[in-house]
């Protein structure tokens, strides 16, 4: 199973909401890359639909989103063309429609938040989770760097500290701590996050959707990427340019990127 995305309209008996679930049974709701094409394409639906007034964003099995679906990375990763199409097209897709949808979006968050997972609930405006969540991006383990879009949208939100430590020490950090640093909106024990969800997305369906989606535009206006996005964008031209002359999707064949995948799916500790 590909894994996808579970769509339950006018939730908690309230017009108006919808709860999406990402679902990969037996990966912790791990990010498919059929996964990342439908992100994109729900969040595209929500933003044309004016009935839609708030989304809660949650993950399946007591886990939010534990990465990418790895065991999918042999298969593409280690060519540089497929590589960039993945994280170009087929995950920024997905990332982009969130966060050019006008409607709030609510994540709800327990278990592992890592990598993908990380990435996604950047894209939405509140976070709540439970006090046993956990949160990183442990890729240097799997030999390979996050994308530059992808890195400078969780270093925006999370903060450029917590991003540091997360893909250069593989730090896991848990609720308490993302919350005091700004990254959760608020906390809770695993037996009141549903009724915490709830409130907050039948709060939000009762209040003027216009207002929302205008509020949403202008935050939007006000906090624009960082400057790496549009470095990845135009990594072509910009790259030609660099005096290191390196390009974010070069280490596709590298040794250390093919070590990391294979390690993983073998159990195995990797060796760099």
């Amino acid at each position: 199973m590909a894994g996808g995305i579970a769509i339950e309209q006018d939730a908690f008996g309230t017009p108006g909401v919808w709860r999406l679930t990402l679902t990969h049974t037996g990966k912790f709701n791990a990010m498919s890359r059929s996964m990342w094409t439908e992100l994109k394409e729900v969040f595209t639906a929500v933003q044309q639909d004016a009935s839609v007034r708030c989304v809660l964003l949650q993950g399946d099995r007591g886990h939010f989103c534990a990465g990418g679906d790895i065991a999918e990375y042999p298969s593409f990763r280690f060519d540089e063309a497929q590589l960039r199409h993945f994280h170009e097209q087929e995950v920024w897709g997905g990332l982009q429609a969130m966060l050019d949808c006008d409607v709030p979006i609510v994540a709800r968050i327990e278990g592992n938040c890592m990598g993908a997972g990380m990435e996604i609930s950047s894209c939405c405006d509140l976070r709540l989770a439970t006090d046993t969540a956990r949160f990183g991006a442990p890729i240097a383990r799997l030999g390979f760097p996050m994308a530059p879009r992808e890195a400078a949208l969780v270093g925006q939100v999370a903060g450029a500290t917590v991003a540091r430590a997360m893909l250069l020490a593989a730090e896991v950090f848990d609720a308490a701590a993302m919350l005091g640093h700004g990254f959760l909106t608020r906390v809770h024990t695993p037996d009141t996050l549903d009724d915490a969800c709830r409130d907050v997305a039948v709060r939000i369906a009762g209040l003027a959707p216009q207002a929302a989606r205008l509020n949403k535009q202008t935050l939007r206006a006000i906090n624009r990427p960082l400057a790496p996005v549009e470095y990845a964008q135009e990594a072509p031209e910009l790259i030609a340019n660099e005096p290191a002359g390196v390009d974010p999707y070069a280490y596709a064949n590298s040794a250390e990127h093919r070590e990391g995948i294979a390690a993983f799916l073998a159990k195995r500790p990797p060796v760099f």
